[in-house]
C-alpha cells in the first residue's frame, strides 16, 4: 500500500488592524500563490482524496484557492500544533485514503515533513530545511497505513514552492 501526504503551509497572509492572528486573511499575494499551488498539484500529483485544514481564516482561504475537491475536514489541532500532534492525527487516516493533504502553519507544517522523512540528505530536505515559504508543499511518500506512519518512514519526493 502507498500512501502520499502532502503538506501545504498557508499562503502569505494579511495584517489588517484589529484582526487576530486566527482571523488574519490571505494578501493578494497569497490567494494568486495558492492558485499555482493547486495547479502544480493537479499537474504533478495523484488525486486527493482528503484534506485536514486548521480551522484559521487563511488556511481555509488557502485551501479554497487550491480549487482543491476533496471532502476537508477543519481542525483547530492544526493551528500551532507540534510535530507529534500533527502526526497523531495524520496517523488516525483511514487506510481507504490513498492522498491526504494538510493544511497549517509554520514551524508545525515544515517541522513534521523533516521529522516524517527518511532522505534527509537529499536536496529536497535540504531547501525545506533553509526555508519553508508560504504556500510551499513537501510531499512524502510511505510505503505503509498511515497508523504505522512514524518518524522517519517517509520518502520525501518533492519540496515545491509556487512563484
Amino acid at each position: 500500500m502507498a500512501a502520499t501526504l502532502i503538506l501545504m503551509r498557508h499562503g502569505k497572509s494579511a495584517y489588517p488592524d484589529g484582526v487576530g492572528d486566527h482571523e488574519r486573511p490571505l494578501a493578494p499575494r497569497g490567494q494568486r500563490e495558492a492558485a499555482l499551488a493547486g495547479d502544480w498539484l493537479r499537474a504533478t500529483q495523484p488525486a486527493i482524496d482528503a484534506v485536514r485544514c486548521s480551522t484559521a481564516t487563511r488556511t481555509r482561504q488557502t485551501l479554497a484557492a487550491t480549487g482543491v475537491a476533496a471532502p476537508v475536514e477543519y481542525t483547530g489541532e492544526i493551528y500551532e500544533a507540534n510535530p507529534h500532534t500533527l502526526i497523531e492525527l495524520i496517523q488516525l487516516t483511514d487506510d481507504a485514503i490513498s492522498t491526504l493533504l494538510v493544511v497549517g502553519h509554520v514551524p508545525g507544517i515544515p517541522w513534521t515533513a523533516w521529522e516524517l522523512a527518511h532522505n534527509r540528505d537529499s536536496e529536497q530536505a535540504t531547501e525545506l530545511s533553509r526555508k519553508f515559504p508560504t504556500s510551499a508543499l513537501a510531499v512524502l511518500e510511505f510505503d505503509r497505513p498511515w497508523a504505522q506512519v512514524d518518524p522517519g518512514s517517509g520518502e520525501l519526493t518533492f519540496f515545491h514552492v509556487p512563484r
